[in-house]
């Protein structure tokens, strides 16, 4: 049930640890990163509202009621991922990202949907940290794989094509789009969708009579919105404040860590090219902690419930962040015994704690959301609340662009300081959210 979850969140990792260094290579500013991660928050509050609500209005008795739209995400997202490294321009990649992003939010939506219609309120902790294990497995790969390519000397680290683009990072988004299509495709021949009630079926087919369908959907998207649980509203700040720090985290960390190891922020040097490499790598170690934990945090979150939970890891995280100014990669942790032994580096302490609190936010949100809101409207609440997530994106990308950089020094190293205050903030609302009594205690 969640394997293509693998296959999506594989295609969101490549953005995450490459785009930055994509747009750097092709001549981007670093004042100009934020501006051009735009295509995200833009899709995704555009896109999942309205998917969400028209799966909600979705029934065949062949090909379900949201396998189809993540079916069809995967493949356009498969085609955009084949073509990223071949961007001639900048402008030529972030046009390509509107169309990748636009098609993970078709993909990704119905999947949160997907797993609230298939299991009972008892399981939601379990399906969603399940997810949350998919998440961080197919972000893990994602990360790792342009350093495994070098590593392994498959490729050179300083191999490019002609416009500037490393060679592992065509490899890596080529493999992408493969785990993106067959890990969907796994999902949709595997697994059957329980049909609608009576009642239900009764309103997807008046519905299907309606000619004006787009009309019909805004209307129901407006009607959710008045009508929202008082749980769902007091998520707001829950979600604002991790996912303005997750944003920052994910356009800045090369730089960061650039200029924090290496004293430099010009792409042109090998140093660059290292800071990169290492984002992937501390970017695919903060979701093996994530993977390898995810089924550890379903006891945790039973004894203590969910919105502890939340506050702990997030709490955990922010700190992380704060320390990661002050680490460094050479000094050794400790040495993993295999072959003739992996030194792991101070500087990957910060993304120890970023794996808990990123399992965290992938699960905990969504089970405190789907404990309050009515069974059929999965897709259309799910979609709404990932305006949660995109709005703080949004606002991420003009503050930081035309306000926050400035003040903060023109440092990404101040950037990410930021992500970790607005982590713990993030932690500390989550423990005002009024639950179901039974919710809390899932």
């Amino acid at each position: 049930m969640n394997f293509g979850f693998f296959g999506v969140q594989f295609s969101f990792g490549l953005q995450q640890s490459n785009m930055s260094a994509i747009y750097r290579y092709l001549g981007a500013e670093e004042s100009e990163l934020p501006i051009l991660w735009l295509a995200g928050p833009v899709t995704g509050l555009i896109v999942q509202p309205i998917i969400g609500a028209i799966s909600d209005g979705t029934w065949s008795p062949k090909f379900g009621r949201r396998k189809p739209y993540f079916l069809l995400g995967a493949i356009i997202a498969s085609l955009a991922l084949i073509a990223m490294p071949y961007s001639s321009s900048i402008w030529m990649a972030a046009g390509l990202l509107w169309i990748l992003d636009a098609a993970n939010n078709i993909a990704l939506e119905p999947y949160r949907a997907f797993i609230s219609d298939k299991l009972p309120k008892k399981q939601f902790s379990f399906g969603f940290l399940v997810q949350s294990f998919f998440t961080g497995l197919g972000t893990t790969v994602a990360n790792f794989t342009p350093a495994i390519l070098v590593s392994f000397g498959i490729l050179a680290l300083t191999d490019k094509m002609n416009n500037g683009i490393p060679v592992s990072t065509y490899w890596a988004f080529g493999i992408g789009a493969a785990a993106s299509i067959i890990t969907i495709l796994i999902t949709v021949i595997t697994t059957s969708e329980y049909p609608p009630t009576s009642e239900d079926l009764k309103e997807i087919q008046s519905s299907k009579g309606n000619k004006n369908l787009l009309i019909k959907t805004f209307q129901d998207i407006i009607f959710a919105f008045r009508n929202m649980p008082v749980a769902m509203k007091q998520l707001i700040p829950v979600m604002f404040f991790p996912w303005f720090a997750m944003f920052c985290y994910w356009q800045y960390l090369t730089s960061a860590l650039s200029l924090s190891l290496y004293g430099t922020l010009d792409e042109t040097t090998s140093f660059f090219n290292k800071a990169q490499l290492l984002t992937g790598n501390l970017n695919g170690t903060y979701n093996i902690i994530c993977f390898s934990i995810a089924f550890a945090m379903i006891p945790i979150a039973k004894k203590i419930g969910p919105k502890k939970l939340h506050f702990f890891s997030l709490a955990i995280g922010g700190f992380g962040l704060l320390c990661m100014p002050l680490l460094n990669d050479t000094d050794i942790l400790f040495v993993l015994p295999f072959g003739s032994g992996i030194e792991i580096p101070q500087i990957y302490l910060f993304s120890f704690c970023m794996g808990i609190a990123w399992a965290s936010m992938m699960a905990m949100p969504y089970q405190m959301l789907a404990s309050s809101i009515p069974t059929n409207k999965m897709g259309i609440y799910m979609g709404i609340f990932n305006m949660f997530i995109v709005i703080p994106m949004i606002i991420q990308i003009f503050s930081v662009q035309y306000i926050i950089y400035d003040l903060l020094g023109q440092n990404p190293i101040n950037i990410i300081r930021l992500s970790g205050i607005f982590l713990i903030a993030g932690g500390i609302f989550s423990l005002f959210v009024s639950l179901p009594a039974k919710a809390d205690s899932i």
